[in-house]
């Protein structure tokens, strides 16, 4: 046998398919970012400046708030006599957290150095005087660098003199962590807006499950396209579904928290409509794929309609539809988390809350509870549809 011509005709179309698909790419790139005020450019991806501001971000959700201790106000004093041998000069300590001034005493409006050592690192504190009476005169603000240390001018008012013997007294209040180290706030935050989000997604899909299951049958040309009646209604539920999947999930629930307030509520809403739509595509498909055999069997003997989809066509869609569910539980876990920036409720509108008041270590917090929720839901649905399926 003489082997086969190659057939041109296919390689030529090949070439002018992969040569459309070059130009389209092309003129896409040029229309949307070549003209555009924000061009593409990979080295900006790894510039020094880009890292230099996304650095601390990208440090701050790597680092989650998961655990945390309680916080106790602790007041460094040290005297300082105004003026000098009105009182007993104050002896800073030397060690642990201290005040320590470049002078023992003072003259009313002399200024001085005041430093202080083994303090909270990078922390904005501020200096004031205790006055004799017992009130107390503000100063500066003073910020600590990474060691806990800083260096500030002071001024010895008059207000400050001794009196009485009492003199006046520097002083910076500090916030100590104190107690056994214990899971935050914030853990228990977004432990509580997971729960939330799963318990979303699950109401949902059972919701649309009740709905889609029926409709499916109606979506089906195998089940239903018989006839002009059959025939209209098969493009009419087609058609409700395809409207309902042209938007997107965070769309609807934006429609649903102006409509019924923003919460868990309405984000269960939008995800039961998108589920709806989506479940019915697959549903009706998973319909239509059946093996015919049994349905013409059944048919033969004389069932009717509702005979023949009870006993010929659900016992062949039930592990379809089993692992259609749990798959779309998956998927709604993931959706609602997109669903809580508009207002949706869940552990989405908590990221989004962080995000906005710029507490990144907490959004790290809700980040990885994401990742681990999705991670948990992918490995569940898997076993679960390898065992029903």
């Amino acid at each position: 046998m003489t082997p086969e011509k190659p057939n041109r005709w296919r390689a030529l179309r090949t070439t002018l398919t992969a040569v459309v698909v070059l130009v389209a790419y092309i003129l896409a790139y040029r229309g949307s970012f070549v003209a555009s005020d924000t061009p593409i450019d990979l080295r900006r991806l790894f510039s020094v400046e880009l890292w230099s501001k996304g650095g601390p971000l990208l440090r701050d959700f790597l680092t989650p708030d998961l655990v945390d201790r309680e916080i106790q106000p602790v007041t460094l004093q040290l005297p300082v006599p105004v003026p000098c041998g009105s009182a007993e000069n104050g002896v800073p300590a030397t060690t642990g957290p201290r005040l320590v001034p470049s002078v023992p005493c003072a003259a009313p409006r002399d200024k001085f150095r005041v430093e202080g050592f083994e303090l909270q690192p990078d922390t904005e504190l501020q200096l004031r005087w205790r006055l004799p009476s017992g009130q107390y005169f503000p100063g500066p603000f003073i910020t600590t660098d990474a060691d806990g240390h800083f260096s500030a001018e002071f001024e010895a008012r008059p207000i400050v003199a001794t009196k009485d013997g009492v003199p006046g007294q520097i002083e910076v209040e500090l916030q100590v962590e104190v107690g056994a180290v214990k899971l935050s706030r914030a853990f228990f935050d977004v432990l509580d807006g997971v729960i939330v989000t799963i318990f979303m997604a699950l109401i949902a899909t059972a919701a649309a499950v009740v709905v889609a299951a029926p409709l499916s049958f109606l979506a089906a040309q195998n089940v239903t396209r018989r006839g002009r009646v059959g025939t209209a209604v098969y493009y009419l539920v087609r058609t409700v579904f395809n409207i309902l999947r042209s938007f997107e999930a965070i769309v609807i629930a934006t429609l649903f928290a102006f409509w019924v307030d923003f919460g868990p509520f309405a984000g269960v809403l939008a995800l039961t409509v998108v589920t709806i739509a989506s479940l019915g595509k697959l549903f009706s498909e998973a319909v239509e794929g059946i093996d015919p055999g049994p349905v013409e069997a059944l048919t033969a003997t004389g069932a009717n309609r509702l005979q023949v989809v009870w006993f010929a066509i659900v016992p062949q869609i039930v592990p379809n539809f089993v692992s259609f569910i749990i798959y779309h539980w998956d998927i709604n876990v993931r959706i609602s988390t997109i669903i809580g920036y508009v207002g949706g409720g869940g552990i989405g509108y908590y990221l989004a809350q962080m995000i906005n008041t710029g507490q990144d270590n907490k959004a790290g917090t809700a980040i990885w509870a994401i990742v681990l929720v999705v991670w948990a839901m992918d490995f569940i649905s898997a076993e679960v549809r390898k065992r029903y399926t």
